[in-house]
């Protein structure tokens, strides 16, 4: 729910210590939510700060694909890997030269935008006050991330080069099915073997904000394996609650930061906008919409493929280990036209779980807290440029979240009256 980082604040001694679980109720001290001016400057030059790191990354990004794509280095390193092309049961699959084509781009992006991520990553989360981590903790997620990327990312492009050599036409159509397939299992899988290399998930003890949650998910008729709390602070004070996974490994999860800065019925208030999206049947949506996307970038790559390849005499074929720029190029400009599409819808979904929780916990005073605490513990600007929230916001911007909850609590007065 809140995409943003947080800043720091006065951490109680559970959320960074060892966890004592009966501290994880929230502290009856909470002082009323309030959206303070200096933060809402602040969160205006984190914005602009991460907007132009971000545009800067994608630029660097794109440099070893623009090498590789407009000058004939790409083909020398092709012909530089021949002794790799030994013989495969698939004809024109050769699954070494693959790899070592793909480790040598996957490295000179890494080594490339290595500083970038360092300083939107690392340094900016510091100067803002809004990380909690060691550089030691952000270089070890980093690994994990970037392993867990390499794997996943070379049996992609192993599978597409053999889809390529055996079913030149139809390609993208299977391998389009394949990523749906993969992104069923990832939502169900992720929770019990990725999640806990990042963070660590404790059984939330009885208490108010166990038995509100429980009632949320009984009301919303979505059984959860449990509800749990994350140890959030010790990378950042960011708030934040989640129902992941899917059916036996869903489960609700908040983070201690959430616990331990704001009240029960806020905390209510997130956790009913979560469990929205599993009435609505959202993850189901968008794992549609992603496969339809995918679908739409594959079937344009495979156009560019053919067009291109049988006009450049340099290639020799649709599995030429040398297409793997140009497949790269192709699918990051059709993610960059498609952006605006896919974040409007997540926008449409994300503003139906606010209604949900309105309507659900008939609590707006508490929506508006918890929206208000968030600009101001997660550094989030209320009211962006609209063509900045179109173009980049995947969730509405805070401001109209809190002007659509205060209309709710004006119509819910005016029909008690």
């Amino acid at each position: 729910m809140a995409g943003q980082l947080a800043r720091q604040r006065d951490t109680p001694a559970h959320a960074t210590g060892p966890w004592a679980l009966a501290a994880f109720e929230p502290s009856s001290a909470i002082q009323p939510a309030t959206v303070e001016p200096s933060r809402q400057r602040q969160a205006r030059r984190y914005a602009r700060e991460r907007q132009l790191l971000s545009l800067l990354n994608l630029a660097v990004s794109a440099l070893p694909i623009a090498v590789l794509l407009v000058t004939p280095l790409g083909f020398h390193l092709r012909d530089a890997l021949a002794p790799l092309a030994v013989p495969e049961p698939v004809p024109g699959w050769q699954t070494l030269r693959i790899a070592a084509y793909f480790a040598v781009f996957f490295a000179a992006g890494l080594v490339l935008t290595l500083p970038i991520s360092y300083y939107a990553g690392f340094v900016l989360g510091h100067r803002y006050q809004l990380s909690t981590q060691t550089l030691g903790g952000w270089a070890l997620d980093r690994v994990k991330m970037l392993c867990l990327s390499l794997v996943f990312e070379l049996a992609a492009v192993e599978f597409i080069y053999l889809l390529l050599a055996r079913f030149p036409d139809s390609w993208w159509l299977w391998a389009g099915l394949a990523a749906l397939v993969f992104t069923a299992l990832l939502a169900n899988l992720a929770p019990v073997l990725i999640f806990p290399l990042f963070a660590k998930l404790t059984p939330l003890p009885e208490g108010d904000v166990r038995r509100r949650a429980l009632a949320l998910a009984g009301r919303a008729r979505t059984p959860v394996r449990g509800i749990y709390a994350m140890d959030a602070s010790k990378r950042t004070t960011a708030a934040n609650a989640m129902v992941m996974g899917l059916g036996n490994t869903r489960r609700i999860v908040v983070t201690d930061t959430l616990l331990a800065h704001f009240t029960p019925e806020e905390i209510e208030v997130v956790v009913a906008h979560e469990l929205g999206h599993q009435v609505h049947g959202d993850m189901l949506k968008l794992i549609v919409v992603e496969t339809a996307t995918t679908l739409g970038g594959l079937f344009v790559v495979n156009l560019v493929l053919h067009a291109v390849v049988a006009g450049v005499p340099g290639y020799h074929g649709l599995a030429d280990v040398a297409t793997m720029p140009l497949i790269a190029a192709a699918l990051g400009v059709f993610a960059l036209v498609v952006l605006p599409i896919t974040n409007g819808f997540s926008r449409l979904i994300e503003h139906q779980a606010d209604v949900y929780a309105l309507e659900t916990t008939r609590n707006a005073p508490a929506f508006i807290g918890a929206m208000t605490r968030l600009a101001d513990q997660n550094l989030a600007e209320l009211e962006p440029a609209r063509i900045v929230e179109v173009l980049l916001y995947n969730h509405p911007a805070l401001g109209r979240r809190l002007a659509y909850a205060r209309r709710f609590l004006a119509e819910q007065g005016a029909g008690a009256a």
